[in-house]
C-alpha cells in the first residue's frame, strides 16, 4: 500500500498545537484533512491552514470537543473516512472509537476494547501482572470502602498512593502515610475521581520515594509487529503534570533500558495493542522498574522521540490505521544524540502558576540548527480561557545532553510571547539549574529545587524591572 492509498479524508477532532501537528502529518502524506473546531477556536491556526474546517459547537468542551454526536456528524458530513483524536479530550474514549467503527470511519488508534481495558487502571494492572510485567505492590482492584482500604494499605505498606481507576493527570490521586491520612484522603480522592471521570472508584499502590518516571514508546501494526521506539524521561513534573521531557532517558543503564523495552513489548502484545501507544514506568533508586499505566494515544512529548530516531510517529499512526505494515526495525530506532522538550504554558510561575489568558501582541519563535517549535500561536491570536494552558512545545536536539541543554537555554532566551503570561523564563532557569544539568531528575525535583528556581526567576524579574525604569528624558 502506498501513502496515496491511505485515506480519502481525515477529521482532526482536537485543537491547539496537536491539531496543527496532525494536520501537517496529513499534508506530508498527501491526505486532505478537516479540522473540527469550537466557536472559541474559529480563528485558530489549524483552522486557517486546514483543507476544510467545520464548527462542532460553542466553547464549552461538553458541547464541542467532548461532544461525540457532533464530532461523528462532522466526519460524516465532510466525507471523512478516518478520524484522528490527538491527545486529551476524547483521545482515549472507547465509546468514540466504537461509534467510529459502527459508522464506517476508521479511528486512528487502538481498538475500542483495548482503550477500555487500558483506561481502567485496575484492569490494566491485572493484564500486566498476568503478562509478567513488574508492578508496584498494590491492591488487587478497587477498594470498596475505608475498611477494605485500611486492610489493603497495611498489607502493601505505608506510604501508599490512592489512584483513580479511570484517572490520569494526577486527578483523584492522594498520598497517605498512615491510617489517619488514609481516612481523611480516601473520600477526597473518590470525590475528585467522580467529578473528573464520572467514576469514583480508586485503588491503592505503594508510594515510591523520589522515583524516576520513564516511558517507552510503542508502535504496533495490525500484522503482529510490535516495536519499542525508544524511551523518555518525564520525571520533571508539577502536581503530576509533566514540564520537561528527554529522550533517551539520561543515566539509564543499558541493561535496564533493554529490560524496559522487553517489558513494554510484552505488555503491548498481551493486550493485542495496535497503533502508537506508551507504557509508563516508575524506576526506583535501586534500579527496579514498575508498570504504572498505558496511554492509548500519541503523547504530548512524542517530538523528543521523533528527533532522536527520525521517525514520524503521527504519520505512522495514520499508516498503521490504514493497514500498512511497519517497515522500521530495531536498527532504525537506535537513538542518535539527545532531545529535550519544554512545555510552555499560559501560567504565571511567580503567582503559583496561576493561569492567564489574553491576546498575543508579539510572538518570536526561535530557530537554528536542532530546534523545533510545535505551537499554534501567532501575533494577534486570542488565547481562550476554556482549554488547556499549553501554548508551545520547545524541542531541541544535540549531539549529546550537554549540547541539548545549551541549545535549549539559547532557544528559550530567543523566544518571546508578549501579551499572555507564560512559563518561558521559568523553563530557562529550570534547564539551567545545576541539579538538572547533572541529570539528578526524579518526580520530586520541583519539591526539592523549585524554591531555588523560583527565587532565581524572581530576582531576574526584579532586575529587568529596574533596568526598564524610564530615564529622565523619557518621562
Amino acid at each position: 500500500m502506498t501513502d496515496q492509498a491511505l485515506f480519502r479524508k481525515i477529521l482532526i477532532a482536537n485543537r491547539g498545537e496537536i491539531a496543527l501537528r496532525v494536520l501537517r502529518a496529513c499534508h506530508d502524506l498527501g491526505v486532505p484533512a478537516v479540522v473540527a473546531y469550537s466557536d472559541a477556536d474559529r480563528e485558530s491556526l489549524a483552522v486557517q491552514l486546514a483543507d476544510e474546517a467545520v464548527c462542532i459547537g460553542p466553547a464549552p468542551v461538553s458541547k464541542s470537543y467532548n461532544n461525540i454526536p457532533a464530532i461523528i456528524s462532522a466526519a460524516l458530513v465532510t466525507g471523512c473516512d478516518a478520524l484522528h483524536p490527538g491527545y486529551g479530550f476524547l483521545a482515549e474514549n472507547a465509546y468514540l472509537a466504537d461509534i467510529c467503527q459502527q459508522v464506517g470511519v476508521t479511528f486512528i488508534g487502538p481498538r475500542p476494547e483495548v482503550i477500555e481495558r487500558m483506561g481502567n487502571k485496575a484492569e490494566a494492572r491485572r493484564v500486566m501482572r498476568d503478562a509478567g510485567v513488574p508492578l508496584v505492590p498494590g491492591s488487587d482492584g478497587p477498594v470498596e470502602n475505608l475498611g477494605a482500604a485500611r486492610q489493603a494499605a497495611r498489607k502493601i505498606g505505608y506510604p501508599i498512593v490512592i489512584k483513580a481507576v479511570a484517572g490520569g493527570g494526577g486527578r483523584g490521586m492522594r498520598v497517605a502515610r498512615d491510617d489517619v491520612e488514609l481516612t481523611r484522603l480516601l473520600p477526597v480522592a473518590q470525590s475528585e475521581a467522580e467529578s473528573a471521570f464520572g467514576d469514583g472508584a480508586v485503588y491503592l499502590e505503594r508510594y515510591l520515594d523520589r522515583p524516576r518516571h520513564i516511558e517507552v514508546q510503542i508502535l504496533a501494526d495490525n500484522h503482529g509487529a510490535t516495536l519499542a521506539v525508544g524511551d523518555r524521561d518525564c520525571s520533571i513534573q508539577r502536581r503530576h503534570q509533566k514540564l520537561v521531557e528527554e529522550a533517551p532517558a539520561p543515566n539509564l543503564p543499558r541493561r535496564t533500558r533493554e529490560n524496559l523495552f522487553r517489558a513494554a513489548i510484552k505488555g503491548a502484545k498481551a493486550v493485542r495493542y495496535t497503533n502508537a501507544g506508551t507504557l509508563e514506568f516508575l524506576l526506583d533508586r535501586d534500579g527496579h522498574f514498575y508498570f504504572m499505566e498505558m496511554n492509548t494515544r500519541i503523547q504530548v512529548e512524542h517530538p523528543v522521540t521523533e528527533l532522536v530516531t527520525g521517525i514520524d510517529l503521527v504519520a505512522w499512526q495514520i499508516r498503521i490505521a490504514a493497514g500498512q505494515r511497519l517497515t522500521v526495525s530495531e536498527r532504525d530506532v537506535e537513538p542518535h544524540g539527545h532531545a529535550i522538550e519544554c512545555r510552555i504554558t499560559a501560567e504565571d510561575a511567580l503567582a503559583d502558576f496561576a493561569p492567564g489568558v489574553g491576546t498575543v501582541g508579539a510572538y518570536i519563535a526561535p530557530g537554528g540548527p536542532g530546534v523545533r517549535i510545535d505551537s499554534h500561536l501567532y501575533a494577534g491570536y486570542a488565547v481562550p480561557p476554556f482549554y488547556d494552558s499549553l501554548l508551545a512545545k520547545v524541542i531541541v536536539w544535540g549531539r549529546d545532553r550537554d549540547e541539548a541543554i545549551a541549545r535549549m537555554e539559547r532557544t528559550l532566551t530567543e523566544m518571546a510571547i508578549v501579551g499572555v503570561p507564560n512559563t518561558t523564563a521559568f523553563q530557562r532557569r529550570l534547564i539551567g539549574d545545576e541539579a538538572f544539568r547533572r541529570a539528578d531528575v526524579q518526580t520530586g525535583f520541583l519539591i526539592e529545587h523549585g524554591d531555588r528556581i523560583l527565587a532565581d526567576l524572581a530576582a531576574g524579574a526584579a532586575a529587568r524591572t529596574g533596568e526598564r525604569e524610564p530615564r529622565q528624558d523619557d518621562r
